[in-house]
């Protein structure tokens, strides 16, 4: 009996490991009994590697290390024909990007993950003939429909950008994935996943999907490498993150679409457990947060300014950012 109960607990803390942070799971209950009844299952994050690793991409790495805690085996797909089919660069640059985005995601923690290339799969007989069944199963509206917080330029949407999410459902299979890790924004993809998988003889995928940070300019879009002035990149330099931060959005008491506020709550506290603001004694002096929902209770309430938020969140996304820096030089 005791060591029932001792098993169940370390199955509740690796359950809260996976929640923790999470915009939604699909469904609880099921990765419940995936947790009791594999000992070591498969999880994956695809990326398009387009442009520079920034703090959105921090994100879900910082997802995927709670899931390697929690005693999955890491793998992250750089999804090279998906860049190219969404328009976001040519061969040349792609290829370039794959080495810097793997050398930055080991140095920013996930050494032990698998990295996959997507092409090194997706060209066999076997994978097509599952892709072609999927198009088979899906409507065209549907396919682009899923596609409609991912596709790049979406007014003007190629046949190409109705094929990605039908391949992105297809590497669930081939990279043999009990659940998947994305941001919340792929969620329409996995709802189509849900309902067409078993069409090519594969078991019910299960997801995590995590907020969205929103660009620094503000609420209405998410950090993007897309938008100039809506990033931090994980290689920026300390006094690049200052500078960008200082004129970030924060307004004082609004909690909602607070990009500071998300990257405290998302990468901060994750990683660092706790937060110390450091101000004057004519400001209320020092004060330090054990966890996210003290900050943003004293943030609401106007006793903690935005400026003394911002030094907080300068200093501190250096102390995660610099060691990564070292490495990578």
């Amino acid at each position: 009996m005791i060591i029932q109960r001792i098993m169940a607990l370390k199955q509740e803390e690796k359950f809260e490991l996976i929640k923790r942070n999470s915009a939604e799971l699909i469904t609880e209950e099921e990765i419940r009994k995936l947790l009791e009844e594999k000992k070591n299952p498969v999880t994956y994050c695809g990326y398009e590697v387009s442009g520079e690793v920034h703090l959105g991409h921090l994100v879900t790495i910082t997802k995927l290390l709670d899931l390697q805690k929690a005693g999955f085996h890491v793998k992250v797909l750089f999804a090279d024909w998906h860049t190219w089919l969404n328009k976001k660069g040519e061969w040349s640059f792609i290829h370039e990007m794959i080495k810097k985005w793997e050398k930055a995601f080991k140095a920013l923690g996930l050494e032990k993950a698998e990295y996959v290339l997507g092409s090194s799969f997706q060209r066999t007989q076997a994978y097509m003939d599952d892709l072609l069944t999927l198009s088979l199963n899906t409507t065209v509206n549907r396919s682009l429909r899923s596609m409609q917080e991912v596709a790049r330029d979406f007014e003007h949407a190629t046949v190409s950008q109705m094929i990605y999410p039908l391949m992105q459902i297809n590497d669930i299979k081939y990279l043999d994935v009990d659940l998947t890790e994305a941001g919340i924004e792929q969620r329409k993809i996995h709802a189509l996943a849900r309902e067409i998988m078993n069409k090519i003889n594969f078991r019910k995928p299960l997801f995590v999907h995590t907020p969205l940070i929103n660009s620094l300019q503000g609420p209405g879009k998410k950090m993007s490498s897309s938008v100039e002035g809506s990033l931090i990149s994980v290689q920026d330099e300390e006094a690049e993150i200052k500078k960008k931060i200082a004129k970030a959005h924060c307004l004082e008491g609004v909690t909602e679409n607070n990009p500071m506020l998300e990257i405290t709550k998302l990468i901060l506290f994750p990683h660092l457990n706790k937060i110390k603001i450091e101000r004057d004694q004519k400001f209320g002096g020092d004060i330090e947060f054990n966890n996210y929902n003290e900050l943003e209770k004293s943030f609401e309430e106007k006793e903690l300014h935005p400026m003394d938020l911002k030094n907080a969140v300068a200093r501190d996304l250096n102390k995660i950012l610099a060691p990564m820096r070292k490495k990578l030089k």
